[in-house]
């Protein structure tokens, strides 16, 4: 249950938002089918549509069924219920989720409304809103959703007087969503609004500021700006080692990780950080291609290498390859806790870039093959219209990734990380 609770935060709205919000009962629009939000991170698309949407449902229909869609559940009750919820609830709204049924029913003045939640992860997604009737559905991050999903949860809609509802962060020109909809969304009947930070009143100029200087590169232009722009390519263009690279720093160092990317046919590339003065140092590294040197490494002459690459010196953690189930057993048994790191590929790329831009983490001159991988570290068009890195030379790059979410998961910006921390008495909590 949901408590009544004044809407703080949200006493006035801007413009564009207002328009979010009540496009549905403005007669100028009453031709429309949907509503596409799309633009600049903390904008306040999600707060203006969930809003909308709610009211929109409640003073049109009772004894309906919606949809409400996000990438999982999880990140849809992170990003919409969690924020949505209290303001509705603090209008009169009474709101009952059922966490087992992924059902949310809503009351209010005599109606009453279902609203069932569906993550859209993968191609096998629109299996589960299959066979439904819906009076609408709103999609929270639309353009990560696979278009199955998009296109069966939105033949749904079969009542009279059902609209669709897309917000998104914009990717690549390519993306089938950006093409299907937004290039098309007069011919689709939808209402289209971009929105930028300028949008949202409650974003103060120092909280746009500090966002503004934690993106660069193509994630700039596309959370900062709201830009469908490719991403062409180094990943890290702005990263040039004359200016960035530094030598270590002496010892003694308060803290010692290591990030690990494994590889059987493929290299593997294992870095040393060191923390000093709030800095992340990459003070040594260990890489190893097989197919150069003509042999294949065991698991325990990788954990052999290891402990070279330590040198004896006390290990905090090593963030692993999470696919590396055989190295991680090896790693077990030699004494190490292992916990699998975050490989979430887009978040750490934007994270790894916030990281080196901002100077937390620091490369080291000695560090060779990760300076070598950076300079190739190219995006490439996964032929679906989504951005990702180039396969290749890249595994250095992986590791420091991995490396990169637990630095951030440790200051409360990301999830927490896994990891693998030697210690002798070690009593601590389980495996995550």
């Amino acid at each position: 249950m949901y408590k009544r609770q004044r809407l703080a935060g949200v006493k006035q709205f801007s413009a564009k938002q207002k328009t979010a919000m009540t496009w549905w009962a403005n007669p100028r629009y009453q031709e429309y089918d949907a509503i596409i939000c799309d633009g600049a991170v903390r904008s306040g698309k999600t707060l203006s549509m969930g809003m909308g949407f709610f009211l929109w449902a409640m003073r049109r229909f009772s004894g309906e069924q919606f949809a409400l869609c996000g990438k999982t559940i999880v990140s849809l009750r992170r990003n919409v219920l969690h924020e949505i919820l209290p303001k509705v609830t603090a209008l009169g709204f009474h709101c009952e989720e059922k966490r087992s049924e992924k059902l949310l029913i809503v009351r209010r003045r005599g109606r009453e409304n279902r609203f069932y939640l569906f993550g859209g992860a993968n191609e096998a997604s629109a299996a589960l809103i299959q066979g439904m009737t819906l009076a609408g559905v709103l999609f929270d991050e639309a353009a990560l959703m696979p278009r199955s999903f998009v296109e069966q949860a939105s033949a749904r809609c079969s009542v009279e007087g059902s609209r669709l509802w897309f917000s998104c962060n914009p990717e690549g020109p390519n993306h089938w969503f950006y093409r299907e909809w937004v290039c098309r969304a007069e011919e689709k009947r939808a209402l289209y609004l971009h929105f930028t930070m300028e949008d949202n009143p409650s974003l103060s100029a120092r909280v746009r500021a500090r966002y503004e200087s934690m993106y660069s590169g193509i994630f700039y232009r596309r959370f900062v700006l709201g830009e469908w722009t490719a991403a062409e390519g180094r990943i890290y263009d702005f990263y040039a080692p004359g200016e960035y690279a530094q030598e270590a720093p002496a010892e003694p160092w308060e803290r010692l990780r290591v990030s690990v990317d494994y590889g059987t046919v493929n290299p593997t590339s294992m870095g040393l950080w060191a923390l000093k003065d709030g800095v992340w140092y990459r003070v040594d590294e260990y890489y190893y291609d097989s197919r150069t040197e003509g042999r294949q490494k065991t698991d325990e002459e990788y954990v052999d290498a290891l402990e070279e690459l330590t040198r004896g010196r006390r290990i905090e953690r090593v963030i692993v390859d999470p696919s590396a189930a055989s190295f991680i057993e090896t790693l077990r048994r030699r004494g190490f806790r292992v916990m699998r790191a975050n490989n979430a590929v887009a978040d750490g790329l934007r994270v790894t870039a916030d990281l080196l831009k901002k100077r937390r983490l620091v490369i080291c001159r000695s560090c060779k093959d990760c300076l070598r991988e950076m300079e190739s570290y190219e995006w490439v068009n996964d032929g679906s219209g989504h951005d990702v890195p180039r396969k290749e030379n890249d595994h250095a790059m992986d590791e420091m990734r991995y490396f990169a979410m637990s630095v951030a998961a440790g200051h409360g910006t990301m999830p927490t990380a896994c990891a693998v921390t030697r210690t002798t008495n070690w009593r601590g909590a389980a495996e995550r």
